[in-house]
């Protein structure tokens, strides 16, 4: 599958408009943020995440739900168990996915990064769809968004430490990397 950005949209993306974005102040996109996200915990498939990122998660749906509807966040997109491609946000406005956050010495990271999620669990291991997807994806960011190199693409841990352990153990830095240069 190959992606074509067409202002700020991935063409092959299923999209679904969060209206939890806001403008970038002016910052260069130069960092890429991998999460991890599955609810409610641990479970996979449902429309919960992408009722989570519009805004309207039922806080009924599931006792987790109720500690978790009010939020207003969003990644830029999701990649879901299947390799399915979901974009929320277009890149060139800022995603509410990072929270308080820090990149060498840098804070609100939301400013100048993308996030991407990948539908998993942070103690979880990921599918090769999943894997696949991300790296090409990633390409096609790079190319974007020069600035974004393979040194700075990290995981949500690594900008909230102590706060964040997604995308967890489970994640296989080397193997995404290899396929990252396979483009």
């Amino acid at each position: 599958m190959s992606f074509m950005l067409n202002d700020g949209w991935l063409e092959r993306a299923r999209r679904c408009e969060s209206p939890h974005w806001d403008s970038r102040p002016g910052a260069e996109v130069s960092l890429l943020v991998v999460h991890c996200i599955s609810l409610p915990p641990g479970r996979f498939g449902g429309p919960y995440i992408d009722d989570l990122f519009m805004g309207r998660l039922d806080p009924a749906g599931h006792p987790y739900f109720a500690g978790i509807h009010q939020l207003r966040v969003s990644a830029h997109c999701l990649i879901r168990r299947d390799g399915e491609l979901v974009q929320y946000v277009p890149f060139q406005r800022r995603a509410w996915h990072a929270g308080l956050s820090c990149f060498e010495g840098r804070e609100r990271c939301n400013d100048f990064s993308v996030g991407i999620e990948l539908e998993g669990t942070d103690t979880g291991t990921y599918t090769d769809a999943q894997y696949r997807v991300l790296a090409e994806v990633s390409r096609v960011l790079m190319r974007a968004y020069p600035a974004i190199t393979p040194e700075r693409i990290t995981g949500h841990s690594d900008i909230a430490p102590g706060r964040k352990t997604d995308p967890g153990p489970g994640f296989d830095w080397g193997r995404f990397r290899a396929l990252l240069a396979e483009g």
